[in-house]
């Protein structure tokens, strides 16, 4: 079974099309190369409260462990 931020890199359109990732409070600031391959439902179903898109700038809205995610899909990356 996926982990979440699994589940959020694959909403952000897989590993290779995250540029950037950056946890806050309670958001995942990310920096995409392509965002028409950012899919929304995928990232509301693996748990999101919401998704703020500006241009290739995706936030993530995930609670509490958005540090703790960032610095998972880091690992990955």
């Amino acid at each position: 079974m996926a982990t979440k931020a699994e589940k959020i890199v694959a909403g952000l359109g897989g590993i290779d099309n995250i540029e950037e990732v950056e946890g806050c409070i309670t958001r995942l600031r990310t920096e995409v190369h392509d965002a028409s391959l950012v899919d929304e439902a995928a990232l509301k179903a693996a748990g999101a409260h919401g998704v703020v898109k500006m241009g290739t700038a995706i936030q993530v809205v995930i609670g509490t462990d958005a540090d703790p995610i960032a610095g998972e899909i880091e690992d990955m990356m």
